[in-house]
């Protein structure tokens, strides 16, 4: 039988490793400082700074207040990441949130997690990033008018599919379309950034005067507009889940977070300047994609320039998304938590391609279904849910197992503030303005539970999907992955 028997008991080694004939593929530690820097920033900086500034104005209802948002939103990311690379150096297993749930709280939170994330939280992160690049893709061709939504989520649905080949096809291809659309995010922001700054020496302040006027004060707008601003700095834990493959991680994983997430701070709060330089407030709101309307005013007759800039950017930071959206998948499947299938690599290609094949999927539904606003309100309500558990589970391993070796030990006070942001961030809206979507939403989180018990704990598997395993095994041409157990 090619199905594996699985353990899932605790394993002190997650290393992935492919048996074709006698070769083995080993995750190898190359991942260094810069590169840490890079992954963090690269996947930080997609699409939310060219589509979240008119929602956070909106919610907010003030220039000021909206940039004081980004900037509280850019320190929570900080605390949040400080936090998490203490997790790192005491749990030094690639996964993020899941695999430090799954060794502080057990199984059933564990399963719960991948079980959301998977089927929900991720996929509606690349839908959100490939709605987004689709709309700055397509607006160059509906000049003086909005794009039809039709001509958008069809954009967007290529989008993950074309992903999805790239991915499927071969991991270093990924990786360098990563780096290289990194490179162009980069450029556009530091394009905005210095006409922004051309503007306001030019004597055009406009916006900033009397800027705290109209400010909004109800808990439940400004959660939402911590969510839209959140949603850009969405990444902060991404090099979390490369941990077994960085170099020196109990070095690595501070340092990269404390060099990365100050550098996009600044940039997204000078960008933010530079928007309301451009545009009053008004036309900031009325605008569909704030960085062309800017590029219109600014730039005149290169504002394509901007067009495409951003959706390079945004489909750099899609495939980032799917890359690890994929991974996620993959992990939860090799822990016993996901089908068999979805722990299984490609034969010839060595890439998890059945995790990524459900991970499109999944993002293909939620882009016929949603769109940009509301899918950024759930992705944030069912992240920071989980954010504040993982975040949790540090503070229990601070106050209940101080003994356990640790590199680098962040300040008690940081994880508190987290953990108080968090359940902010989770019951605001609720209060504030309750939506049925929330409640379907928890109501979907704990169906979960219907499935753990059975599939998981009990491990009742009907024979049929064993050979429904074997079918897709010999269709999509993958094997299982085995770890390096030495």
């Amino acid at each position: 039988s090619t199905m594996r028997n699985r353990k899932t008991t605790d394993s002190s080694h997650s290393s992935a490793d492919l048996n074709e004939g006698k070769e083995k593929l080993r995750l190898k530690q190359e991942v260094g400082l810069i590169s840490g820097v890079s992954l963090i920033a690269g996947t930080m900086i997609g699409s939310g700074i060219f589509m979240s500034p008119e929602w956070v104005l909106h919610h907010m209802g003030s220039p000021a207040s909206s940039l004081l948002i980004w900037a509280a939103c850019g320190v929570l990311a900080m605390f949040g990441a400080l936090s998490y690379a203490e997790l790192g150096t005491i749990i030094k297993e690639s996964g993020g949130e899941y695999i430090y749930i799954l060794r502080i709280f057990g199984s059933f939170p564990a399963f719960l997690f991948a079980y959301t994330s998977v089927i929900l939280v991720r996929p509606a992160g690349l839908a959100a990033v490939c709605l987004s690049f689709a709309e700055y893709a397509v607006a160059p061709f509906y000049p003086g008018c909005s794009s039809p939504q039709v001509v958008i989520k069809c954009t967007a649905a290529a989008c993950i599919l074309l992903l999805t080949i790239i991915n499927c096809l071969n991991v270093r291809l990924a990786t360098s379309i990563m780096n290289i659309f990194t490179a162009a995010k980069l450029l556009a922001l530091l394009v905005i950034v210095v006409g922004g700054l051309v503007l306001l020496a030019k004597g055009q302040t406009q916006s900033f005067q009397n800027a705290f006027q109209n400010t909004t004060a109800g808990i439940g707008a400004v959660g939402v507009a911590f969510y839209q601003g959140l949603w850009s700095y969405d990444g902060w834990n991404n090099l979390n889940y490369v941990t077994e493959e960085l170099k020196k991680p109990e070095v690595t994983l501070p340092r990269a977070v404390m060099i990365a997430i100050p550098l996009v701070t600044c940039l997204y709060l000078l960008v933010n300047v530079s928007y309301l330089a451009a545009m009053t407030p008004s036309e900031l709101l009325s605008s569909g994609a704030v960085a062309v309307t800017w590029g219109d005013k600014v730039l005149g007759s290169w504002t394509w320039l901007i067009s495409l800039s951003v959706a390079l950017s945004t489909f750099g930071s899609s495939n980032g998304t799917f890359f690890s959206g994929g991974r996620m998948c993959y992990i939860a499947a090799r822990e016993g938590h996901m089908p068999d299938i979805l722990s299984m690599a490609h034969v010839r290609c060595l890439t998890p391609s059945p995790a990524l094949m459900f991970t499109s999927a999944m993002s293909l539904i939620m882009i016929i279904s949603g769109n940009f606003t509301s899918i950024v309100n759930f992705f944030s309500f069912v992240a920071w849910f989980f954010y504040g558990m993982t975040i949790s589970g540090l503070l229990y391993l601070k106050i209940k197992k101080p003994e356990l070796p640790r590199s680098y030990k962040v300040p008690i006070i940081i994880p508190i503030i987290v953990l108080l942001a968090s359940v902010y961030l989770v019951l605001a809206p609720i209060i504030d303005q309750p939506q049925m979507e929330i409640l379907y939403i928890i109501l979907f989180v704990f169906s979960g539970v219907i499935l753990y018990f059975p599939l998981v704990r009990f491990r009742c598997h009907p024979r049929f999907l064993q050979r429904v395993t074997l079918h897709l095994q010999l269709f999509l041409e993958v094997a299982p992955t085995t770890r390096d157990e030495s």
